[in-house]
């Protein structure tokens, strides 16, 4: 059976460019006339159809009005603001007379001076606005759009939105990668939703959220912004986090804001592991991995924006990578909403990629790739007049990017309403409802890694309890994270917890890096003489504690994005920073039981605690309420029950490890193991489940209709709690190599002690295709082997023939 095909055009398109003078300056288009019109403007009719009203605007827009909404401006917001930060229609007027597209995080003070300013992340040490400020400041830049430019079209506001909308006051969830470890899909919409109404209540209507890479190595900063290393879970948590923004239906209700798919693509699996290096991948490859939560984000979750990836492919920066860009997103997958550029990507094609001479290169470059917006400021773009001027870029591939960024406005319902509510956005930013479910995402994101029957702790038979470890009192959040209302550290969980029934004590034990402030470019570790008296001053603290709470595993600086050769955040090594491991080794030789807390935003290898130590947490980075979750945990109140969304190899050597191999891969190595540390989808519990074999039900299938399959799961413990069904595939024989497995389905279901239930699973022909050797997704007949389990490893399995 054949589902489908590459664009006849090829592997890469490149479109040819020409050569000019560096010096060149931008000039008015000489055939550019304004558009005078007695004719009813249609555009503003809300009861006209959409493609109607952008074609009606578009008709009386002069080239400079439709490149102004091609751009977007960030670090040039002085040009339209005043000293103090407060938008100038004065000064947007001069220096914007055709409008402006897009304004780059409006919750934030860019354009006004600041000490230590960062780079393309972010500001060190910069006070973002609040609620207020920042509807302000939007309602103000909006009213200016409307009133004061020729034709009154708003601007778009963009803003971050990873784990919770990146703002001032708003509610933090736990890092993606934390959330992608409940496996959880109807929470992942919830906490996305909480995300997108506070957004929309500060004016913004688009985040650049979620991220649909798949991650293939821990040495890389950004893993922890990800949901993992399988297409099939990064879809599904993609998809939900989709439905939490914008809701299931379009045009957007007035509390869903639209994403913005990132990044596409091979971005997690970089060249060494380093940020924007070259991921030199196959087309199969690409096809087989890391398109589907891309593909499946638009057929699907009717994603309209995509943010193409800092890195090449094949030679070929994504930015300038037609083939990318327009045969396979734009024509084969049909997508017509808008590619907007990473933040300075365009010219990052001549600093970085070292591809192209000038900006006027790469701005010819990218529109012909399919780019249809700049971010973050205006700079290759603003070239694009002259280059139609001089006949080198067509007209018509500017109408066609602003009838996509048109398509989002009106979409976004920005005509009727561009403003926000003030009063709103304090009533709703961080309540009670969007605390109670941060509380709950870290409860669930949680994962259970070992345990000899330490845990949960049994607070009857505690009198002293030891809190050890800087980040127990000094709460990571990962990166893209703002200062939310309440940060509820380990320490203060526990002691709440302890209130009426233990003593609580607290010893910093090593302190990682002197400064965990995710935006300041140098990274400096706490000498090992100041770190040997913090460990000789926790060895004494235990004396008098009978139980250990461990807190150890990395901040914001030890894992991060690397966006600058200043500012970097990738590693050589997985193992964990610092004199950690000694403080854990110190802690262990006390021999009180010993609780080790991990949070961090990499995959750690921790082959020599997972031997000694008799109870590991990996908590990730949890969020705002990270202390009531974890207390809720360690002594019982919460049964963790999330699973890794990532292998976790034992040591460097084996990256990249990721349990989805080809059977010719991991053939073994002199002196160590291939087995990973953890598999993926690994992750215990307090109680312990039993799973079935896959039951497929039925006789006879074709490659043309479905397979059902049912697996059952009980729970055989003394407790309540989760598990999660993992179904995997296997297709025996092909025409082509195929993956040892690849998961298929998965549910989370909640058990009573004693309870068996029945999961069904409907498999659908595309879950049994691959793609060929002539690029062709078909469905082959033959054997297939289908395994049940609670992680990757641990499965077992039914045969199953397609005729």
């Amino acid at each position: 059976m054949r589902i489908g095909s590459r664009s006849a055009s090829g592997w890469v398109a490149i479109a040819s460019i020409g050569l000019f003078s560096a010096g060149a300056v931008l000039t008015q288009a000489a055939a550019a006339q304004e558009v005078q019109s007695s004719a009813p403007a249609i555009y503003k009719d809300p009861a006209a159809p959409i493609d109607t009203r952008i074609e009606d605007l578009l008709s009386r827009m002069t080239l400079e009005e439709k490149v102004a909404q091609m751009l977007t401006i960030w670090e040039q917001k002085e040009q339209v603001q005043t000293a103090q930060g407060d938008f100038d229609p004065a000064k947007a007027s001069e220096v914007w007379p055709h409008g402006i597209g897009m304004i780059a995080r409006p919750s934030d003070f860019r354009g006004v001076d600041q000490s230590n300013s960062g780079d393309a992340g972010a500001s060190a040490g910069a006070r973002n606005r609040t609620a207020r400020e920042t509807v302000e400041y939007v309602n103000a830049a909006q009213r200016w759009a409307v009133n004061e430019t020729r034709l009154g079209i708003p601007i778009l506001m963009h803003e971050e939105g990873l784990h919770g909308y990146v703002a001032r006051g708003a509610t933090s969830f736990p890092q993606a990668i934390g959330l992608a470890s409940t496996w959880d899909k109807d929470l992942i919409e919830q906490v996305y939703s909480v995300a997108s109404r506070e957004m929309r209540s500060r004016g913004a209507q688009i985040a650049l959220s979620p991220v649909v890479d798949i991650a293939r190595d821990p040495r890389w900063g950004r893993i922890e912004e990800t949901y993992g290393e399988d297409p099939y879970l990064v879809s599904e948590i993609g998809l939900a986090a989709i439905r939490g923004f914008q809701g299931q239906t379009l045009p957007l209700a007035d509390d869903k804001v639209l994403v913005t798919l990132k990044h596409m693509t091979g971005h997690g699996q970089p060249e060494s592991g380093t940020n924007v290096a070259p991921a030199e991948l196959t087309e199969h490859t690409l096809r087989t991995y890391f398109f589907p939560p891309f593909e499946r984000a638009i057929k699907e979750g009717n994603a309209l924006s995509v943010m193409p990836s800092y890195n090449e492919i094949g030679g070929v920066p994504s930015h300038a990578n037609g083939w990318l860009l327009n045969d396979i997103l734009k024509d084969e997958w049909g997508f017509d909403g808008a590619v907007v550029s990473d933040y300075f990507a365009i010219r990052e094609m001549v600093t970085r990629h070292q591809m192209l001479a000038d900006a006027k290169q790469a701005a010819e470059r990218a529109i012909k790739a399919g780019v249809d917006s700049e971010m973050a400021d205006a700079d290759a773009f603003k070239e694009l007049p002259s280059l139609v001027a001089e006949g080198r870029v067509d007209g018509a591939l500017i109408d066609d990017a602003v009838r996509r960024i048109l398509r989002l406005k009106f979409i976004a319902g920005m005509f009727e309403n561009p403003y926000a509510d003030a009063d709103h956005a304090e009533r709703i930013e961080a309540n009670p409802e969007a605390i109670a479910l941060a509380l709950e995402a870290a409860r669930k994101s949680m994962v259970l890694l070992k345990n000899d029957g330490l845990l949960p702790l049994n607070a009857d038979k505690i009198e002293k309890l030891l809190v050890v470890g800087t980040h127990a009192k000094d709460t990571p959040l990962g990166g893209y994270s703002d200062v939310p209302r309440k940060v509820v550290s380990v320490l203060e969980g526990i002691e709440n917890a302890a209130k009426g029934k233990f003593d609580v004590a607290y010893s910093e034990g090593v302190r990682i890096t002197e400064s965990r402030e995710w935006a300041a470019d140098p990274v400096d570790l706490v000498p090992e003489e100041e770190n040997s008296r913090l460990i000789a001053e926790a060895v004494k603290a235990a004396e008098s504690a009978d139980t250990i709470v461990l807190v150890i595993g990395g901040n914001e600086q030890t894992s991060r994005e690397a966006w600058a050769t200043t500012h970097l955040g990738d590693r050589t090594d997985i193992t964990l920073v610092g004199q950690q491991m000694e403080l854990a080794r110190a802690m262990l030789a006390t021999g009180k039981p010993v609780v080790t807390l991990l949070l961090n935003g990499r995959p750690l290898s921790i082959v020599e605690l997972q031997d000694t130590a008799p109870a590991i947490i990996e908590g990730w980075y949890l969020g705002q309420e990270t202390g009531n979750a974890v207390a809720d945990v360690l002594f019982g109140k919460s049964n963790p029950g999330g699973k890794m969304p990532v292998t976790v190899a034992r040591n460097v050597g084996q990256v990249p490890v990721f349990y989805n191999h080809k059977p010719q891969a991991r053939r073994g190595y002199l002196f160590d193991t291939i087995k990973p540390l953890y598999p993926f989808g690994f992750g215990l519990s307090y109680s312990s489940f039993e799973i079935s074999a896959p039951n497929v039900l039925g006789e006879q299938h074709t490659t043309t209709g479905p397979v059902s399959v049912e697996v059952s799961v009980s729970n055989t413990g003394r407790f309540a709690g989760d598990e999660v069904v993992q179904l995997y595939l296997r297709d025996v024989h092909a025409s082509v190599t195929t993956p040892v497995k690849q998961l298929v389905r998965f549910e989370r279901v909640t058990l009573e002690p004693g309870e068996t239930r029945t999961v069904k699973f409907e498999l659908a022909p595309s879950d049994f295709s691959l793609w060929n050797d002539r690029m062709e997704r078909v469905v082959e007949p033959g054997q297939f082997v289908l395994m049940s389990g609670s992680n990757s490893r641990d499965v077992k399995e039914t045969e199953l023939v397609i005729k």
